[in-house]
């Protein structure tokens, strides 16, 4: 098939150099799950006479959105208004976690969760799992039914939690082991350790992570790192031989390349340059750091240190699954941050598509509408009489369009979206239950 549309995406090595690559009458040619040939239509459809045309008529054709935080279990918890992240935890979170105990509950959540993130226009994502294995072990089949290539893994924390989230290190190490076995590299899913913060993990239970890392190099982690001032100080009097917060997880083996750190609000310089030399990556949360009152993030300190950063919507503290929003949101605490930095529109579309490809150390296969990489794609189409529409015919050039999209579009502008060249979604239709 041979997509017609306006075709958009950024390029560039990181949000300050990002530029925006746009055709007004594109052709994108989906063929094996991938994208095989892309250009001006015209010369599209010419290399290819027999394939069937499929016109787009209004908004713009993007790559697929790329989620670098998301919390499976916490879909039903959006909205709690009035608490700081300690207080939200024990007192909203964590009992709503506590329900995934339940399978069939479990499933039916994973269901859930994965529609949101399609109609959001979500095509990837690194999702902070279950506490409990038969609910991991659910997400990934319900991915894998969907066809949606997902990075998640098994929640574990032994202090500090409700008790029937408590697990043991030596069962975290087996649950864990018997979940990469049974989905790791196996109908595009990948396994990720994830701890769920030191405030929840003993030394013995950072050990078990580790061990994880070492025996399969392949693997993803993810945890969070200085989210909130009280966690930070909390962190600090549990393990008083670490340097910082991010020194307790460096003990451990577990600070590198496959790493992303969700929030990271309030680093250090040193913790900033041990990011930056291990080649870890952040997971920036603004709707959820704003919600929870943690803080602005300093953009500017980690671009100045080499520390790379993707968007993340930290759903359920972030308000919605739609990283449209969330690069709003950026823009927006950029704005007000003393020591903000300016994002445009291929800026944030970078950081909503590139990023997080490449946070997910699929750099090479997502992210972009180059020819050769996945055909994950998201259709954004103005709602009729929507104001969204109104501007967009107003628009003078394609950063007025994009810039109106991520200030106006959410799921009600996502039109469609196909996750490996495969239809996942159309407006009113979810496909592949």
């Amino acid at each position: 098939m041979i997509l017609r549309a306006s075709l958009l995406h950024a390029v560039g090595e990181g949000p300050l150099t990002a530029r925006l690559e746009a055709l007004s009458d594109g052709g994108l040619r989906i063929e094996g799950g991938r994208i095989a040939d892309v250009g001006p239509f015209a010369e599209v459809r010419d290399r290819h006479p027999g394939a069937p045309v499929r016109r787009l008529e209004g908004g713009l054709l993007l790559p697929g959105f790329v989620d670098a935080h998301v919390h499976y279990p916490q879909t039903g918890v959006i909205g709690a208004l009035g608490l700081d992240l300690l207080d939200w935890l024990e007192r909203v979170t964590l009992p709503a976690e506590a329900r995934f105990a339940d399978a069939g509950f479990a499933r039916r959540e994973a269901r859930t969760f994965l529609r949101a993130l399609v109609q959001s226009g979500t095509t990837r994502a690194l999702v902070f799992g279950s506490h409990f294995p038969a609910a991991q072990a659910a997400l990934f089949e319900e991915a894998a039914a969907l066809g949606f290539p997902l990075t998640s893994g098994l929640v574990t924390g032994d202090r500090n939690l409700r008790a029937e989230l408590h697990t043991a290190p030596e069962r975290a190490y087996a649950e864990n082991r018997a979940l990469i076995e049974r989905f790791h590299g196996k109908n595009g899913l990948r396994y990720a350790v994830m701890p769920r913060f030191a405030l929840a993990a003993s030394e013995a239970l950072l050990q078990v992570s580790g061990a994880l890392l070492r025996e399969h190099p392949d693997l993803h982690f993810q945890t969070h790192l200085n989210e909130n001032p009280s966690e930070v100080a909390a962190v600090a009097r549990l393990f008083p031989s670490a340097r910082d917060y991010l020194d307790v997880y460096d003990r451990f083996g577990l600070v590198g390349p496959g790493a992303v750190f969700a929030h990271d609000v309030h680093p250090n310089p040193r913790e900033l340059a041990r990011l930056a030399a291990a080649s870890a990556w952040v997971a920036h949360c603004p709707s959820s750091n704003a919600f929870l009152g943690s803080g602005l993030f300093p953009m500017r300190a980690h671009l100045e240190a080499g520390v790379r950063f993707a968007l993340g919507s930290d759903v359920g503290a972030g308000t919605r699954f739609s990283l449209l929003g969330e690069a709003m949101d950026a823009y927006k605490t950029q704005r007000v941050h003393p020591e903000g930095v300016h994002l445009d529109p291929a800026a944030l579309l970078w950081l909503a598509t590139r990023a997080g490809a490449a946070a997910l150390g699929q750099a090479d296969e997502a992210g972009g509408l180059e020819a050769g990489r996945s055909a994950d794609l998201v259709w954004l189409r103005p709602p009729p009489g929507s104001t969204l529409e109104a501007v967009l015919s107003h628009a003078g050039s394609v950063e007025h369009a994009l810039g109106a999209a991520f200030a106006l579009a959410r799921e009600d502008a996502v039109a469609a979206v196909w996750i490996r060249g495969r239809p996942v979604f159309e407006r009113g239709m979810l496909q592949a239950e």
